[in-house]
């Protein structure tokens, strides 16, 4: 059995020790109104590095460090997760989270062995953290493998919901149809009109104007 890496370790040890002079700038990030990157502060709204629609999402931050960047995923509708390699750096968010009443699971692991099942998370994220003290041909196949695929799409079971759900990749619908001796004559992906009103929780208008939440599939069999 493979033993934890060296540089794991290492870097375990010395975010321990550097954890206590990182409280300040994880106060800022937690008390911060909107979120800004790096070590020019970057506004979000000018880098645009955050999806313009979160809302029930299941976000985990890879190196999560004092937890800012996953408050203002929560604050953004996400259902988020901070993993850290840190104990220190974790007990430093713990206390924020109290200070601001905004409570996520930690998790106290190294983003190249992370804790949870393949294709649990729908965004996986780093500032810092994994993705320069990771190894990245470990942690950005594990980020891969945390992240709900779009390939091999199949069978869904949500954690709130009882029923079960199928939905497949449009290659995958076509080679189906296809298959079943059916012709594809048109894929319609529907989008909002101007005016629309969002009736459902899942299906906001900034994500459907994007992405389409709905599509109708037209197919015949050939005489």
């Amino acid at each position: 059995m493979t033993g934890t890496p060296d540089h794991v370790l290492r870097n375990r040890a010395a975010w321990d020790h550097l954890a206590a002079s990182y409280a300040g700038p994880g106060l800022r990030g937690w008390a911060a109104a909107e979120p800004s990157w790096g070590i020019w502060g970057v506004p979000d709204a000018g880098a645009g590095i955050l999806p313009p629609d979160l809302d029930g999402l299941d976000s985990i931050e890879l190196g999560c460090g004092t937890g800012y960047v996953s408050a203002w995923l929560a604050r953004r509708g996400t259902r988020p997760v901070g993993l850290d390699n840190s104990a220190a750096q974790l007990a430093t968010a713990r206390g924020l989270q109290d200070r601001f009443g905004l409570r996520f699971p930690l998790v106290h692991a190294s983003a190249e062995h992370a804790p949870f099942a393949d294709a649990t998370f729908d965004l996986v994220i780093s500032e810092y953290g994994a993705s320069i003290w990771c190894d990245p041909y470990a942690w950005i196949p594990e980020a891969a493998r945390l992240l709900r695929p779009y390939f091999g799409m199949h069978r869904f079971e949500w954690p709130d919901d009882d029923c079960v759900e199928f939905h497949l990749g449009h290659g995958d619908m076509i080679r189906l149809l296809r298959s079943c001796g059916l012709e594809v004559d048109d894929l319609i992906e529907i989008q909002p009109p101007p005016g629309a009103t969002a009736t459902h929780p899942l299906a906001t208008l900034n994500r459907a104007r994007q992405w389409p939440c709905e599509e109708v599939w037209k197919a015949r069999k050939p005489r």
